[in-house]
């Protein structure tokens, strides 16, 4: 695979997560919902931090956050370039490629969402508003794709967890989570010929 059609793989997965974050931003409040099925809704919430909503603590934790993202990225760039340099398998460059769009789009909500958007609180957000809700590297992602494919009482000879109420599947993502996900599971599921000498 070429780094051209690595490269078409990447801005394609960034313009399909860009557009459905500015457009659920830009047409749904803060914590609302719309059933696509009982298994699938649209439900709009921000994520201040990494992955399930963990934060940094501190001043600084945000922004220390972003720039290690940034760093990451670079060093994924990399590895992307070295992979179509050294003749890597197409799963490698694919799985490489959607691991760079995801991690690309989730750092252009955090460093430019804060300067470019208002509040979703109570409101509609406006795209380029006049009364940014943050600053530079303090944006917030934005999640939408919520599957709860199973929710009840799990049963009580279950260790730990026996009698609690639990959602199956519980995470709210976007796009750029998706192409991270896809792109670790093709490493895994296909190591041997991603990894192929």
């Amino acid at each position: 695979m070429t780094l051209k059609k690595a490269s078409l793989l990447v801005i394609a997965v960034l313009l399909i997560d860009q557009w459905s974050k500015i457009y659920i931003k830009t047409n749904f409040l803060l914590d609302e919902e719309v059933f696509v099925w009982d298994w699938f809704r649209i439900h709009f919430i921000e994520n201040e931090g990494m992955a399930w909503g963990v934060e940094l603590p501190g001043a600084y934790g945000k922004l220390f956050l972003t720039l290690f993202r940034i760093v990451a990225v670079g060093g994924i760039a990399y590895w992307l370039y070295d992979a179509v340099k050294k003749q890597a398998s197409s799963f490698m460059i694919v799985a490489v490629s959607l691991i760079l769009a995801g991690a690309v789009g989730n750092i252009i909500d955090s460093v430019f969402y804060g300067v470019i958007f208002n509040e979703s609180h109570h409101e509609v957000a406006t795209l380029f508003s006049d009364q940014p809700y943050g600053s530079w590297f303090h944006g917030r992602v934005v999640d939408m794709f919520y599957f709860p494919i199973w929710k009840g009482y799990l049963p009580n000879w279950l260790p730990i967890w026996g009698g609690k109420y639990f959602t199956f599947f519980n995470a709210i993502f976007n796009v750029a989570d998706a192409a991270i996900s896809v792109g670790v599971g093709i490493l895994i599921a296909f190591n041997k010929r991603a990894f192929k000498k």
